[in-house]
């Protein structure tokens, strides 16, 4: 049997060591060994050899927002397709949201998750259980028990705590729980029966709009109730520029608070609802894989997301995977349901940006190594990192590789993607998880051979 595995040859990236070098990695029972510069030293016996010229190794990517559906919506995604996907687009830790049925609000549940995740999945999954018993927003779950299970945060997902008392007390008990909330920060009532961002692309769709103003509001109530009870306050998938300005000022006071955006955020404005320019005829009009929520914005608040990551006002990307079955998107616009299917086109999307230099490549991958890392790092230490002793979570990236989007190959259930057709250029070759091979492209198949 192979014991050890030499990585030879490789660009090594390691965002949060600052380490970008040309070297070679060695893996030993699922723990990096050592990195070191090029050397013609013979690799011991069983060790396999990886020639990774022309490639780049990096931290495995880690997700802390994404939707397995798994129990109760297994048609659209199970907790191993799910973990099929992340593999894909390079994650090896995903966290999954507690949307499901039953909601993940109770100690079986949470179990639940994490015995499938152990007998059917080659990534780590970590669950996020709820604020509120069946996320209905009326009264406290069992915050430590959850804790103690193996949540390693709380959020009631798409339907955020309207009740500031119920939420008050939410962020109390959080902090003794040692865990962050994530926020879905919405004003429902003024985003009620909107279905894209509100402004001149919904207008002349003749679609109800969902103001800036809806995830304004919210982002400023959460805020001052985490500057009143001192808690860790993680804001999900920030989508406007008025957003970002309430999170710098609060960090800049002080705050505990931290904050992802997605790579469609980041990729994409409400003008993809309107036309699809890798489509024929350059027109798709109503395209509801592009419907999202928070939904696609304008290029303004696309371009202070991509500012906000560059400085650090933004923590992470999280790709906020949410697979829908076929019927639930070949619809009306209105009636179509929100959501993208994200893991497998995240990297590659993201890599248009950096080709486009409108981001860079070590801001990138902090985002979605170290970054994340530091939010979850009270129970996962070794995330996101290459350190010698830490477990072998990598991902072997290839930054040329041309490659077009056919969510008919997909690894997850979900197919609603907006990046159907498009051409990116940049894919991940393989993912590792403690050294073992959870995804290998075809052309790295040395990985999948273990005789």
């Amino acid at each position: 049997m192979v014991k050890s595995l030499l990585i030879k040859g490789a660009r090594i990236i390691d965002p949060g060591r600052n380490m970008d070098m040309i070297g070679e990695m060695y893996i030993s029972k699922g723990i990096i060994e050592r990195i070191s510069s090029p050397c013609d030293t013979p690799p011991e016996a069983n060790t396999k050899v990886v020639d990774a010229t022309g490639l780049t190794v990096c931290p495995g990517f880690i997700d802390l927002h994404c939707h397995l559906r798994d129990p109760g919506y297994e048609h659209k995604e199970t907790i191993a397709t799910g973990s099929h996907a992340a593999a894909a687009g390079g994650f090896t830790t995903i966290c999954c949201m507690p949307n499901t049925l039953p909601p993940l609000d109770t100690r079986a549940s949470i179990d639940y998750v994490k015995n499938v995740a152990r007998t059917e999945c080659k990534v780590r999954i970590l669950p996020i259980a709820c604020i509120t018993k069946g996320r209905q927003g009326n009264e406290l779950t069992e915050m430590h028990e959850l804790v103690d299970t193996g949540a390693i945060a709380f959020s009631d997902d798409g339907d955020p705590v309207a009740n500031s008392r119920l939420m008050y007390l939410a962020m109390q008990y959080s902090t003794t729980c040692g865990v962050p909330i994530f926020e879905h920060s919405e004003e429902k009532n003024l985003a009620d029966g909107g279905s894209m961002n509100e402004g001149w692309v919904s207008a002349r769709l003749g679609l109800k709009g969902i103001p800036a103003e809806a995830e304004e509001i919210a982002i400023s109530r959460d805020i001052a109730l985490a500057k009143l009870t001192g808690a860790q306050l993680h804001i999900c998938h920030v989508s406007t520029a008025g957003s970002v300005e309430l999170i710098r000022r609060a960090r800049e006071s002080g705050l505990s608070l931290t904050a992802e955006a997605t790579p469609h955020h980041l990729a994409l404005t409400e003008d993809r609802v309107m036309n699809n320019p890798s489509a024929a005829d350059n027109m798709l009009a109503y395209d509801t894989n592009a419907k999202v929520n928070p939904p696609l914005r304008t290029e303004k608040d696309r371009q202070s997301l991509l500012q906000a990551l560059e400085e650090g006002v933004i923590d992470c990307i999280a790709t906020d995977h949410a697979p829908h079955a076929t019927v639930d998107k070949q619809c009306e616009f209105g009636l179509a349901a929100f959501g993208i299917s994200g893991l497998e086109t995240a990297f590659g999307s993201l890599m248009g940006l950096v080709h486009a230099n409108q981001l860079k490549l070590h801001t990138m991958l902090a985002a979605l190594t170290s970054g994340p890392a530091s939010i979850i790092n009270g129970n996962y230490p070794q995330a996101g990192t290459l350190q010698t002793g830490a477990r072998a979570d990598i991902v072997i990236l290839d930054l040329d590789r041309k490659w077009k989007v056919d969510s008919s190959q997909f690894l997850s259930k979900g197919r609603n993607t907006p990046f159907e057709g498009y051409q990116f250029k940049g894919k991940v070759m393989a993912t590792l998880v403690a050294g073992n091979t959870a995804y290998c492209d075809a052309s790295l198949s040395v990985l999948n051979d273990d005789k």
